[in-house]
Order: structure tokens, then C-alpha cells, then sequence
């Protein structure tokens, strides 16, 4: 049996503290567990990176594996079309490129695909495994329309009896462990998330993520976490809650409240990349520490440096997504983004962002 730790541990790394939040003892709460299995596997900590289109490419996994306390790394969700063209081609194509292609110290990590063929997401799979990946993942919970209405996605929700019969599919085309994610149901009437739990423990996967809105819900309104509760009374594997972690004590309060084996945060991770470092310090001290503006100054040049050092063709859009996301709570950060927004070279970005820093590190002493 394999554990797989982040090589920093729990290690800071240097960021600065200048503020704190107090975990509250309590002798009734559920413990946060240390780690949960995916087969022969344990992933610690019990954190999950959401698999996010557009967002977790190599390089932000790469850059989320180096902020420490992150369990298991998610590709962005794959077409299995897509994977299986490349292979008959046998070259491979922007799709397996630009989604599936990783580095070693991102282990462990899992491949997630989308599809609505059986034999189609059974042979991507086996590439899949084949490029070496940990973990295989089936994405039942994307609420997009243009890939719900190819019946993928949340668009298999409302198909129970396909969904058996490519969980058998793919589960026999392999032999590294298949996970799934999903969400709860089409709309509130056709809540179907207990259910395909016990499909999915009866067909051999290993674990399951629960988001608990639903594809009507799209990202508005409050995850009902008592959803993720129900499912984990429902089966026996391992069942990873997800929506609406914003900071640690929600991941805290995740577990207390629903029981599950692990907690996986999306949203949140973009704007804030500390939060599985802040999670884990939280467990270990009962406090965790919020980044000053340099260390956010740093944080923003340390993922820019890596994107320039990949060259990815959308290096510069990605460093103007991305701005959007860093300078979340940043002071004047709408002049930052303005700035970068107007940029049209990698270097350009990087220039104005030294600028705006130096400038309110230069005014704050």
C-alpha cells in the first residue's frame, strides 16, 4: 500500500503572518481524517483539487503541488472522443496535449473524462492508464450546456441505466482505480445522487465526489450538504464532499457536519492557492496565517514565471484570466487587472505587475 504525502509537509514557506483564525475545540465534532484510500492507495492530506475546466492545466497543478497540503491534483475534465481520435491517429492531438499531459511531482494525480459511450470512454481510459496516471475519474456533475446536451456531464443524470452500463465498461478496461464525480440530481425532483452511490460501489469504483447542487442549480444558490451526509450513510466507499469550501473552517465544517472522507475545493483554489496549505495548518495549530501583499506579489510572479517557462500558446490569456483571480482582495487590484488586461506580451504582464507591487510595498512603509 502506497502513501503519498506533498514533499513540504506543512511547511509555510516563507509566507508571511499577519493575521490569524482560531480553530474552536470541540470534543463533539467529527475528527478530520489524515488521509482517505483510493484502492491500494491513501491520498493525505484528505484534499482534493476540483477538476475546473480552463483552469487546472499542468502548470497550475504543478503551482498548487508547490503551496503544499493538497492531497490528490485533477486534470481539467477531458473529452473521451477527443482522447480516443488522438489515439487512432496515433499522434497525439491538442486535446491529450494540452489536458492530459502532467508532470511526475504532480502525483498522485487522476485523470477525469466526460463522455456518453461505454466502448469510447472504455478505451480512453485505458490510455489513460497507459500515460500512467493514478486514478481514472468519470465527470457526471459539468452542468454546461453545450456538453450536457451531447448527454454528458450532468446530462447522464437522467440516464441511470447508461450511466451502469458505462461505469462496467470502463471499470473492466482497467486496472488503476476508477472514482467518480457528480452532482446531485437533474433538478430538486429528480434527485438521483443516493442512488448512483450504490450503482457506483456495486460496479467497483473506489470512491465517489458529491456535488451537491444540481445541474438546474448550475452555481447559484447553497450547496445543501445534508446531500453529501445521505450519501455517505448510503455507501460504503470513500465519499469526498464538494461546494461551497470558501476558508478552513468550512472544510472543517464539511466533515462535521456530513461525515465524508474528504473534502475537494475548486473555486476557491483559483483565487486563493494557500487554502489547502491554510487547511492543513489549521488541523495541525488551530490557526493558519493570511498572505501579506508581498507574499501575494510573489505568489502572482512565481505562477507567471512558470507560465513563461512552459510557453503554452495562451500563456498571455492565461496570465490575464488568472489576474482576475490573484488579485482577489488585493488593494487597488482593479487598476492591476486594467493593466494587464491591456497587455499583449508575457513580459508586458510581468512588467506591469513588479510596477503596481513595488509601488504598495514601496507606500506601505
Amino acid at each position: 500500500m502506497r502513501f503519498l504525502m506533498p514533499r513540504d509537509g506543512l511547511a509555510w514557506l516563507g509566507v508571511t503572518c499577519i493575521g490569524s483564525a482560531k480553530l474552536k475545540k470541540d470534543a463533539r465534532m467529527r475528527p478530520f481524517p489524515t488521509s482517505f484510500p483510493i484502492g491500494n492507495t491513501r491520498i493525505a492530506p484528505a484534499t482534493v483539487l476540483a477538476p475546473m475546466a480552463g483552469v487546472t492545466d499542468t502548470v497550475f497543478r504543478q503551482f498548487i503541488r508547490n503551496q503544499g497540503g493538497c492531497g490528490l491534483l485533477m486534470t481539467e475534465f477531458t473529452s473521451s472522443h477527443g482522447v480516443v481520435a488522438s489515439v487512432h491517429r496515433q499522434k497525439p492531438s491538442k486535446t491529450v496535449r494540452d489536458y492530459l499531459s502532467f508532470e511526475e511531482h504532480e502525483r498522485p494525480i487522476t485523470a477525469q473524462l466526460f463522455g456518453a459511450d461505454p466502448h469510447v470512454l472504455a478505451e480512453a481510459a485505458r490510455y489513460c492508464e497507459g500515460m500512467g496516471f493514478d486514478f481514472v475519474d468519470l465527470n457526471l456533475g459539468c452542468p454546461v450546456k453545450k456538453v450536457v446536451k451531447c448527454n454528458g456531464g450532468s446530462g447522464l443524470l437522467r440516464d441511470l441505466p447508461l450511466i451502469g452500463q458505462i461505469l462496467s465498461s470502463v471499470r473492466s478496461s482497467i486496472s488503476i482505480p476508477l472514482t467518480l464525480k457528480c452532482r446531485a440530481g437533474w433538478n430538486d425532483d429528480e434527485l438521483v445522487f443516493v442512488e448512483l452511490g450504490k450503482v457506483a460501489e456495486q460496479s467497483g469504483l473506489s470512491a465517489i465526489a458529491l456535488h451537491p447542487r444540481t445541474r438546474e442549480q448550475g452555481y447559484s444558490g447553497k450547496s445543501d450538504w445534508r446531500r453529501i451526509a445521505a450519501l455517505k450513510s448510503a455507501v460504503k466507499i470513500p465519499v469526498i464532499g464538494n461546494g461551497d469550501i470558501l476558508t478552513p473552517e468550512d472544510a472543517v465544517r464539511m466533515v462535521d457536519e456530513t461525515g465524508c472522507d474528504a473534502v475537494m475545493i475548486g473555486r476557491a483554489a483559483a483565487s486563493n492557492p494557500w487554502i489547502f496549505r491554510q487547511i492543513a495548518e489549521y488541523l495541525e495549530t488551530g490557526e493558519y496565517m493570511h498572505p501579506s501583499e508581498e507574499d501575494r506579489y510573489r505568489m502572482m510572479r512565481s505562477y507567471y514565471d512558470m507560465l513563461i517557462a512552459h510557453d503554452e500558446p495562451e500563456m498571455v490569456g492565461k496570465m490575464k484570466q488568472f489576474a482576475t483571480y490573484f488579485t482577489h482582495g488585493v488593494r487597488g487590484g482593479a487598476a492591476l487587472r486594467r493593466a494587464v488586461y491591456e497587455c499583449r506580451t508575457g513580459p508586458d504582464v510581468i512588467a506591469q505587475v513588479d510596477q503596481f507591487f513595488e509601488a504598495q510595498l514601496a507606500a506601505a512603509v
